[in-house]
């Protein structure tokens, strides 16, 4: 396999000493357009039809990516800490090894090219503040990405967060993805991310999504969540999986539940099922959703 980058710093200061008028248009041509597969995915468009329209700016601007219009001589330090080697080093040889977990156990990869990339994260995002700093996404096959408020902290911590986004993208090689997705899938998901990532990196390494739940919390949930199993559509299980803080940021309904809920339990329920049946992480990746709540239903019935 091939794992090429986008090499985020150097058009970050391109946008930082750009006038207010051009960069906007350095951030959507120089830094998102090599992503376009994915956004395509997401039917998120690099340029709105009309201004103030909805656009990649806004789009990631909502997921607590730093605006460009943002970018002046106050992020200096943090695209100069965005510039390590050794940050790019470690992210680079966390997909590849994750991918490499894959091929050793015989899962072949549809996808020979991948691309990844690291990008500023706006400290002020409420987004940003839940998740302690970093957060990444890999649902689209081929594409990775983290974003992060550089900090010894976080650029620690991000190389385990793009194992998890592996793992997903190793995972919709195999599995459909819906917009019409099902909480069971989206836990199941997770929780297999998380799993493998800790499988990589240790649970010292455990993400805020799933740190921060401590047992009696879980205990508190999961009938809400096992009773929601079947809700469909990102807008309806948003509460669920993420919380109704976040809910609410998005104007979705909300379901009585606190931070990353649904990661949580969909972590300890993968654990449960890959400590029960002894299956490697990386085989229950690719499995069916339904086929792990199958198996993983005395999950339920611990205190």
């Amino acid at each position: 396999m091939i794992v090429n980058r986008v090499f985020s710093p150097d058009v970050y200061r391109r946008i930082m000493e750009a006038s207010p008028d051009k960069k906007d248009d350095i951030y959507r041509y120089e830094l998102m357009k090599p992503f376009q597969g994915k956004w395509d995915c997401y039917h998120i468009p690099l340029k709105a039809k009309y201004p103030g329209g909805y656009d990649i700016i806004m789009a990631n601007n909502m997921m607590g990516l730093a605006k460009p219009s943002d970018i002046n001589g106050d992020f200096k330090d943090q695209i100069d800490m965005l510039s390590d080697k050794k940050l790019w080093d470690a992210c680079q040889c966390s997909i590849e090894t994750a991918l490499k977990r894959f091929t050793d156990r015989g899962i072949g990869l549809k996808v020979e090219e991948y691309l990844y990339s690291i990008f500023l994260a706006n400290p002020d995002n409420p987004y940003t503040i839940m998740n302690e700093g970093y957060c990444g996404d890999g649902g689209i096959p081929g594409y990775i990405m983290g974003w992060l408020v550089p900090s010894e902290v976080t650029v620690r911590r991000l190389p385990a967060a793009l194992a998890h986004e592996t793992d997903h993208n190793v995972r919709y090689q195999y599995i459909k993805w819906t917009d019409n997705v099902d909480l069971g899938e989206m836990i199941v998901s997770e929780g297999l991310a998380e799993n493998f990532a800790t499988a990589l990196f240790g649970e010292e390494f455990l993400g805020p999504w799933v740190a921060r739940t401590d047992r009696k919390t879980l205990s508190s949930v999961k009938g809400i969540i096992r009773d929601n199993l079947g809700v469909t559509g990102l807008e309806n299980i948003t509460a669920y999986l993420y919380g109704d803080e976040m809910a609410q940021m998005q104007q979705y309904p909300k379901a009585g539940l606190p931070y990353c809920a649904g990661y949580a339990t969909g972590y300890h329920l993968v654990r449960y099922f890959l400590d029960k049946t002894g299956t490697p992480v990386e085989e229950a990746t690719v499995l069916p959703s339904e086929v792990i709540l199958k198996e993983a239903e005395g999950f339920w019935k611990q205190g």
